[in-house]
């Protein structure tokens, strides 16, 4: 539990990070998230969490 907390963390922390360094970016990203068809925005997601998946097998294997 304490991994997953320590992870939680991190995620938040980088994400914080690029709102506070890259805001202007951010809301172009979030328009053109608004204009995505919904298949693709959800298939991005199932591959971000492979990835995501993927790493931490890779560092915890």
């Amino acid at each position: 539990m304490t991994d997953f907390l320590a992870a939680l963390g991190l995620v938040l922390v980088i994400e914080g990070m690029l709102y506070a360094v890259f805001p202007v970016s951010i809301m172009k990203m979030l328009e053109s998230l608004k204009e995505m068809p919904i298949s693709r925005l959800r298939l991005s997601g199932v591959v971000v969490m492979g990835v995501g998946v993927m790493v931490v097998w890779l560092v915890r294997g």
